[in-house]
């Protein structure tokens, strides 16, 4: 008896230091792969937004410096409803198609999105319309991630593991805001799906693609705040209605991209004449206010709006051009041109919300952004990054006002505000 005792204790050892030496096996085989996967992703990642960026840059400098450009809008606009017509129809969702395949995985993104998407993106601020990059950015990132899923015979589960990477690296890239990334990608899903060791290769992909984005020249543009006012419950009272006012320009700004990507799409059947008619309208706007102020990224407006007092039609102007813009059928992303509109209703804002003009600008530059896309811990990290910790409760607090105050929609799908969910 006590000697088959000794055999059941010997065997019960061994079949547990086996089965511990084949857990650190796959542990250290898990960590070599992805750390190979991340790195690969994050150099693809980051010279293809390093590329873009540098790209934005040129094109900005030269349409401002030729402003006979923008009078070709609407032939560029029939030339991108075309391509994406006629060989792009698979594709043409964009970021829509990233979350359904991460919900619902059926095939690989095609690879041919990225160059449709850099080349419309290219040509809608060449020529005058008024666009973001962060679409763009997430677009190639996943087309061109999604494809090492095809290389390495990637299953469902690892597959969305590089999409989320992809979506991280991405953002992080184009804005120089990884924690950022990270967060945006998960909030982006809901938080679905997601296990505790997909997160090491989620990092490592946003914090390598950041890298290798800045250290081949892409820019990104400095923001401050300097002035903090004393946090007390007048300032959190003052910060609480600012970030309602966000909330409900970003459910204003996704109401009028439902409205008119509807209108555009049941009164002009023939898709590629959508941005060839969206194209003239923007035309016509910027000769009747004679301004470029409201097309393309509108970088130098923001970067204004921390300094001094916006006007409060311009966060209405940016409204209107980059809803035109982007239900019509041109190419870019939302989430730039939402910075624009948060900073300059902000920077009006101060003309009766006493709080500092560039605290207002810095957190409506975060909060509307909330507010449309339902991402509200992305975006609080982001305002800390871009603006330092020191405003901290002020960003945190108008980013979750405006997610509440904006509805259940966000610019990426319907029901996607998860502060509501019930659980």
């Amino acid at each position: 008896m006590l000697f088959k005792n000794k055999n059941f204790l010997k065997t019960l050892k061994f079949r547990y230091f086996s089965i511990l030496n084949s857990l650190q096996i796959r542990k250290l085989d898990f960590f070599i792969k992805w750390t190979f996967i991340s790195v690969l992703i994050s150099i693809l990642i980051g010279s293809v937004s390093a590329i873009f960026l540098i790209s934005l840059d040129w094109i900005t400098s030269t349409r401002e410096n030729n402003f006979y450009l923008i009078y070709f809008l609407p032939l560029v606009g029939l030339l991108i409803g075309y391509f994406y017509h006629f060989y792009g129809k698979n594709v043409e969702a964009g970021n829509k198609l990233i979350l359904q395949e991460y919900d619902k995985p059926k095939k690989i993104i095609p690879l041919k999105m990225t160059p449709m998407i850099y080349f419309g993106t290219i040509f809608t601020h060449l020529f005058g319309a008024s666009a973001g990059r962060e679409g763009t950015a997430i677009q190639m990132s996943a087309s061109i991630s999604d494809q090492i899923s095809r290389f390495f015979h990637l299953d469902i589960d690892k597959r969305r593991i590089i999409l989320l990477c992809a979506i991280a690296s991405g953002f992080a890239a184009v804005f120089g805001t990884p924690f950022a990334g990270i967060l945006f990608a998960l909030e982006l899903i809901l938080f679905k799906k997601v296990s505790y060791k997909s997160l090491f290769p989620i990092i490592l992909s946003a914090f390598g693609a950041d890298f290798i984005c800045q250290f081949l020249g892409g820019n990104h543009t400095q923001y401050f705040i300097l002035s903090i006012p004393i946090l007390d419950s007048m300032s959190i009272a003052y910060t609480i209605f600012a970030g309602i006012l966000f909330g409900v320009v970003g459910f204003l700004f996704i109401q009028m991209m439902k409205i008119m990507t509807d209108f555009f799409k049941k009164t002009i059947k023939f898709s590629p004449l959508r941005p060839f008619f969206g194209g003239i309208i923007i035309l016509f706007l910027i000769l009747i206010f004679q301004t470029t102020e409201f097309i393309g990224l509108g970088i130098p407006s923001i970067v204004k709006s921390f300094e001094q007092s916006a006007a409060f039609s311009s966060f209405l102007l940016k409204i209107i051009f980059t809803v035109i813009t982007l239900s019509s059928g041109f190419k870019g992303g939302e989430v730039t041109p939402l910075f624009f509109i948060g900073a300059t209703l902000g920077s009006a804002l101060a003309i009766f919300i006493p709080l500092p003009t560039e605290l207002l600008a810095g957190i409506g530059f975060v909060a509307v952004f909330a507010g449309a896309t339902k991402t509200p811990i992305a975006c609080s990290i982001m305002g800390l990054e871009l603006f330092g910790s020191e405003a901290e409760v002020f960003i945190i607090t108008a980013c979750f006002i405006a997610t509440l105050s904006s509805g259940y929609n966000s610019i990426f799908g319907t029901n996607r505000n998860y502060l509501f969910r019930k659980y």
